[in-house]
């Protein structure tokens, strides 16, 4: 096992669609895929800032006990369809919105009049359905944010006597899925790469919380950590470079041509027109910077990798 602990680098992102990424970091610590994968996981899923309807009013309702006049569903049942509703709210204050329709159909979220603070997200979402022409349904929702989960009780503690409480989950991301696998540095072949999935619900961007997780376990680390500093290694290609640097820059294997790798003719040509004709050239570069080659992409990347493997560099 290494005596290093090396410092993770984020070495791609692959965007599924605009709520779902897959977040890859290595190299870690022996072990440490879990422990991170597993730190990330509860903070995306409890931490990270929404906002949620919190308590509203029913013209013609009460109590959540009652079914308001025209209306197929019963309160309960508008509750449920309410809790579902997502928001981006710019204010840290409750916002007071409203919704009104009249006439037959289906009332959803896109019926709901929003202020400057707040804006409605997924509009698509039912909540509730008007039997005929004649009939109508009045709302006033009030909508907070907040991190987590709120109890109705919490929920009911400050509200108007007249208001319905729910119990909100403020938490933008849906889902976490992780996967840890080993991955080398140089010489060293027993550290771990994290693949981390994130799943939101389109109020927030994957790349924003998984951001926001990790500062949020920075600061919780940062104030135990008191005056204790560790000295971080280099990222994983630059350890990889200045391994085989360590040998003589006039080693056998940094003069390599890149033509006699055996590479793809794609991936050869894209890295010659990238004026990188030699082993030596290669390393000089991150595999950030290799990816931001023009006509080098994460199939090139992935083929050089292996290559780099295989000559065990």
């Amino acid at each position: 096992m290494s005596k290093t602990i090396y410092t993770p680098a984020l070495s791609s992102i692959d965007e599924h669609s605009s709520t779902s990424s897959t977040f890859v970091i290595e190299p870690l610590h022996s072990g440490y895929g879990m422990t991170l994968g597993n730190s990330m996981r509860r903070v995306l899923l409890s931490s990270i800032a929404g906002a949620a309807i919190v308590s509203f009013k029913a013209d013609g309702a009460s109590h959540e006990f009652s079914s308001l006049p025209g209306v197929k569903e019963d309160v309960v049942e508008i509750m449920l369809n309410l809790k579902s509703v997502r928001f981006r709210v710019f204010s840290d204050e409750p916002q007071t919105i409203t919704l009104s329709k009249k006439g037959s159909g289906v009332v959803t979220a896109a019926d709901i009049t929003g202020n400057s603070e707040v804006e409605v997200v997924n509009k698509d979402q039912v909540i509730a359905t008007l039997d005929s022409a004649k009939d109508s349904i009045s709302l006033e929702l009030i909508v907070a944010t907040g991190r987590g989960y709120q109890t109705l009780e919490q929920s009911g503690a400050n509200k108007p006597s007249d208001m319905i409480a729910l119990d909100a989950v403020f938490s933008p991301v849906v889902r976490v899925r992780y996967k840890v696998d080993n991955t080398r540095v140089g010489q060293v072949t027993d550290l771990d790469k994290l693949s981390l999935t994130i799943d939101t619900d389109g109020t927030i961007t994957p790349n924003d919380a998984f951001e926001e997780a990790a500062a949020i376990l920075r600061s919780q680390y940062e104030a135990l950590s008191g005056a204790t500093e560790i000295e971080a290694a280099p990222f994983a290609d630059q350890i990889a470079a200045n391994e085989v640097a360590a040998a003589g820059d006039e080693s056998e294997e940094l003069g390599v041509s890149i033509e006699d790798l055996n590479l793809s003719a794609r991936t050869t040509n894209a890295l010659i027109n990238n004026d990188i004709h030699t082993l030596k050239d290669l390393f000089t570069l991150t595999d950030v910077e290799l990816k931001e080659l023009k006509g080098f992409g994460s199939k090139a990347l992935d083929e050089v990798k292996d290559k780099l493997a295989e000559m065990e560099l």
